[in-house]
């Protein structure tokens, strides 16, 4: 435990030096206040020998005491008292402030690293997981500069008090002096048995995190398959072994504090017994003893933000591990500095890409699962509308991710106007393309800030998007029209409702290439027709991809792309798939036969129900 105590040690200390770089003045200040405070604890021991050498005991053997001795130890003993209160003062406020501005920074720093990773990154890695990076590892990191000032205050103040306990008293001095390597070597066992404990327990509050979030995030599959109790046993479970962790880490706090705050104590009464053996000897003065003795009184309980930091330490060494991974990131996918020009529609090819998702493996490994396409060729011409038809599961929303860069294929390649994604700066895909994903996703904003996000756009460009949506007539219904807030992930609003609103906050952009995911699917099918006819008018400037499972949205395409298994097994117009590939005309009917097949049903059983009431006649 010692071997892993002194990296764990290291680690910790280096990273506080990088915390101290970043916030330099305000560290400095808070150290400052801590001296001002270890400074003046050391003077009020001396200012009580002062008082008591100078004031009681004249006073004592006088049997009186003059009014001017009074004001004289009131004076100092205050003036004493106010620095210290001032010290401590400073050091809490600067001390906060340098704890507060590291975790606001490196809060912004994960986010957006989060915005920057592509999404390969985070399909390896659990939304609570990412939210206990950004929030509980973060407080974990700098909660060390909370302690830290104050223990370095107190090494200085135990420097003051040494040499001041020397000038009063050299055989007390040496007494006492012997409790400070008790007292370190006490803290460094401390820290030695926290180490581990406190790491477990920060690992598993990024658990509890992370099946908290994903029980929230699933309550509506839990609630309507009945799962609330087996949910929360999962939820109980994680965090009984939480409370045993935490508790394993408070026996060891319990077992050491009392030991470590007994040992000045013990140094007090040993002061105290050699110092009235001397006082009776008239070696020293009663006023000497009871300064040495008041040090180490009042040093026993800043003595132990040394152990704080101690037990701080590892704490600060997990968060750092899980900070760093997630800043470090890249989730290999490079950019180069290219740019995507604005000139009317663009051209999207995809070129012999094969691409497959990465898959946890029981022992933790990340690696390839079987390809979600592969060899897969398409041309999606300028100004002309493409749709990507196929089953369930054949690589559709794959080729979209693809298309749009939100991944990389694992072979082949990717263009948009003649030039390689992998070629092209950060975010240069997204200043001229926009998708409509399958899921829909709304801030709790206002309808103008979710369709604008914080764009400068008109409300007539607002309102423009709105009617190609088919949305501007149920905006226009609301109290507040554009200004209504929709709630968390728009829950005022219906499914189709929320598709409106993120299909008018792609086309308010203009894209010169627009990718429709199933992004229809929540309304019905004659808004979908208007939808699909606005759209069709409004973009003769811009390249669609669509990917379609009605035959009202199949209608809007120019050319029909049908993959099977990752795979294109054909492509062409509607008639000429119908005729020639099976797999396309089984899908793309399967509703008309299913509608024709209710309706034979329905017709066979009105007619059966005719003849019975005939015969009954």
């Amino acid at each position: 435990m010692a071997s892993a105590s002194a990296p764990t040690l290291r680690r910790g200390l280096h990273v506080v030096g990088q915390g101290i770089r970043q916030q330099p003045r305000w560290f400095a200040l808070a150290v400052l206040g801590s001296t001002v405070y270890g400074v003046m604890t050391v003077g009020l021991a001396w200012a009580i020998g002062k008082v008591t050498d100078e004031v009681v005991a004249p006073a004592v053997a006088a049997r009186q005491v003059e009014a001017g001795q009074l004001w004289w130890a009131a004076l100092v003993l205050t003036a004493v008292v106010l620095l210290n209160v001032i010290g401590i003062v400073v050091r809490r406020v600067a001390a906060g402030i340098t704890f507060n501005n590291l975790g606001a920074t490196y809060r912004r720093r994960v986010t957006r690293q989060y915005l920057r990773l592509p999404l390969s990154w985070h399909h390896r890695h659990p939304s609570g997981q990412l939210l206990s990076n950004a929030n509980a590892d973060v407080e974990a990191t700098w909660q060390v500069f909370n302690p830290l000032p104050m223990a370095l205050g107190v090494v200085i103040m135990l420097a003051v008090a040494a040499v001041q306990m020397v000038r009063v008293d050299v055989v007390l001095a040496a007494i006492g002096l012997t409790v400070f390597p008790l007292l370190f070597l006490a803290n460094l066992a401390f820290q030695r048995r926290m180490s581990p404990r406190v790491t477990r327990a920060q690992q598993l509050r990024a658990d509890v995190s992370e099946v908290a979030h994903e029980s929230f995030e699933a309550a509506l599959i839990v609630k309507s398959m009945g799962r609330e109790d087996e949910e929360a046993a999962r939820f109980a479970e994680v965090t009984d072994r939480l409370k045993r962790a935490n508790i394993e880490v408070g026996r060891t706090r319990g077992t050491f504090d009392p030991a470590i705050e007994a040992i000045p104590t013990l140094g007090t009464l040993a002061v105290l017994a050699a110092g009235t053996y001397r006082v009776a000897a008239g070696q020293i003065s009663a006023a000497e003893v009871v300064q040495v003795a008041y040090l180490f009184s009042i040093l026993s309980f800043p003595v132990r933000a040394l152990g704080w930091v101690l037990a701080e330490l590892p704490r600060t060494v997990v968060g750092w591990d899980r900070l760093d991974a997630v800043l470090r990131a890249r989730g290999g996918m490079q950019h180069g500095d290219r740019a995507l020009e604005r000139a009317g529609a663009s051209h999207a090819r995809l070129r012999d890409v094969t691409y497959a998702y990465d898959v946890s493996r029981e022992d933790g490994v990340v690696a390839k699962g079987e390809p979600a396409v592969s060899g897969v060729s398409l041309d999606v011409p300028a100004g002309r509308t493409v749709a990507l038809v196929g089953p369930t599961g054949s690589g559709k929303s794959t080729l979209t991710s693809l298309v749009l860069r939100l991944v990389d294929p694992d072979s082949g390649s990717a263009t948009l106007d003649g030039v390689d994604l992998r070629a092209v700066s950060h975010g240069a895909v997204a200043q001229v393309a926009a998708l409509v994903p399958q899921q829909t996703f709304l801030f709790d904003d206002t309808i103008r800030g979710n369709i604008t996000l914080g764009r400068d756009e008109s409300d007539e460009d607002v309102w423009a998007a709105l009617r190609v949506a088919q949305g501007d007539g149920f905006v226009a219904a609301l109290p507040a029209g554009l200004d209504t807030r929709v709630g968390e992930r728009g829950a005022t609003l219906s499914g189709g409702q929320r598709q409106r609103i993120a299909l008018a906050r792609a086309v308010v952009r203009a894209p010169q290439l627009l990718v429709l995911d199933d992004a229809t699917s929540a309304v019905d099918p004659s808004v979908e027709q208007a939808i699909l006819a606005a759209l069709r008018d409004s973009a003769r400037g811009t390249t669609v991809l669509v990917v379609a499972y009605r035959m009202a949205t199949i209608a809007l395409a120019d050319d029909i792309i049908y993959v099977e298994q990752g795979r294109v097994v054909d492509h062409g117009s509607h008639g000429e798939l119908l005729a020639r590939c099976a797999g396309y005309a089984q899908l793309v009917t399967a509703y008309a036969r299913e509608a024709a097949e209710r309706a034979a049903v329905a017709a066979d059983e009105e007619t059966r129900d005719t003849v019975d009431v005939g015969e009954q006649a």
